[in-house]
């Protein structure tokens, strides 16, 4: 069987797979996101807190993920909960660091002009320090994004959700009719779904990103 035959024959099993795996990374990085500004906003002012919190999320990336997903196992049991916690710890790095530079990068005379008419300390955050930090907290979310498309393939060894079924199918039944043709699928529907991602964050950089602060 051809591999468009084969795509032809299961496109209802890879949608399905797709849409999950979309669903999966966007939730877990929605999570990342709001932990990682969180976590930004907390320690961007102190540098041995931000040296702290950018060397712990380093730290989750030395860990192999597959190493991680199977530690995680016994703990929280198959399918989801690994999936999620795994790659919501694996998407912070970029999001912490890029939030703590893009807060730090902010000109202190804007924020004093802010403080100088009155504006609270919530108030500037809101409302000066992270549009103004916005952009290169984006680039820090699309990296993330990439990164975990990749790597929640790996879910599949825990019966998450996702292409990574498709491809560890493949890579199961090697030397059978369609072993290749599992594998080059569930890879290309990756690299198709991260290409989508980052041509989605590309237009909303351009939506709410002012063309005087753009990067």
């Amino acid at each position: 069987m051809s591999f468009w035959e084969y795509l032809g024959n299961r496109h209802q099993q890879l949608l399905t797979d797709a849409y999950q795996h979309v669903s999966a990374v966007f939730q877990c990085m929605v999570i990342a996101t709001a932990l990682g500004v969180l976590i930004g906003v907390v320690t961007y002012r102190s540098v041995w807190a931000g040296s702290l919190a950018i060397t712990s999320t380093a730290t989750i990336l030395t860990i192999p993920s597959l190493a991680a997903i199977g530690l995680l196992i016994p703990l929280v049991g198959l399918g989801v909960p690994p999936t999620v916690i795994t790659l919501t710890l694996y998407g912070l790095l970029p999001i912490v660091r890029n939030s703590i530079v893009g807060l730090r990068g902010v000109d202190p005379s804007l924020v004093d002009a802010a403080k100088g008419i009155g504006m609270s300390r919530p108030a500037r955050l809101c409302r000066v320090e992270l549009p103004l930090a916005w952009p290169p907290i984006l680039t820090g979310i699309r990296v993330s994004t990439q990164m975990l498309m990749g790597i929640a393939a790996i879910a599949a060894y825990a019966s998450g959700p996702g292409l990574g079924n498709e491809i560890f199918r493949g890579i199961a039944s090697l030397g059978s009719a369609n072993a290749l043709n599992q594998v080059l699928a569930g890879t290309l529907g990756i690299v198709i779904l991260a290409l989508l991602f980052d041509a989605a964050y590309v237009l909303l950089g351009r939506l709410t990103i002012p063309r005087g602060i753009r990067v």
